[in-house]
């Protein structure tokens, strides 16, 4: 299997990156529906949903936007590290970005509102870090 060119890339790509904003999202409501202090609860919104839509999001990368089809625990575990690594940077930019507008215009709209511009961003960055860091196999060399 090649990797997909030009458009398609594109297209495929935003497509996995709503799809993961979507699983993000999804779980930070889950979370912050519970009871508690809301700084906890928004914490761990932050953690869990960042968690569950970086699985959903390498998972799909590694195999349709960088062809990857390397197998088993040793060469996951290593990329799965590398991509972890990587988001680190865009992790902070999503985060800082969601919580700005919780905290500027306040409301659930608003944090929604700025986790989607901070991830549209971060994913943006992390195209080209995992491109050039993690995807970097002969295979995964294509896209």
């Amino acid at each position: 299997m090649s990797a997909p060119r030009g458009w398609a890339l594109v297209t495929r790509y935003a497509g996995f990156a709503a799809l993961a904003t979507v699983v993000n999202l999804g779980a930070q409501r889950l979370v912050l529906a519970a009871s508690g202090p809301v700084g906890t609860r928004y914490a761990l919104a932050l953690v869990l949903g960042t968690g569950a839509g970086l699985v959903v999001k390498y998972l799909l990368d590694k195999r349709w936007i960088f062809a990857d089809l390397e197998t088993g625990a040793r060469a996951h575990g290593r990329k799965f590290t590398l991509y972890t690594v990587m988001g680190l940077v865009t992790t902070a930019i999503f985060w800082a970005t969601e919580t700005a507008f919780w905290w500027v215009l306040g409301g659930d709209l608003a944090r929604e509102a700025g986790a989607v511009l901070g991830l549209a961003v971060g994913y943006g960055v992390k195209y080209q870090l995992d491109k050039r860091f993690v995807f970097t196999s002969e295979r995964a060399d294509a896209a």
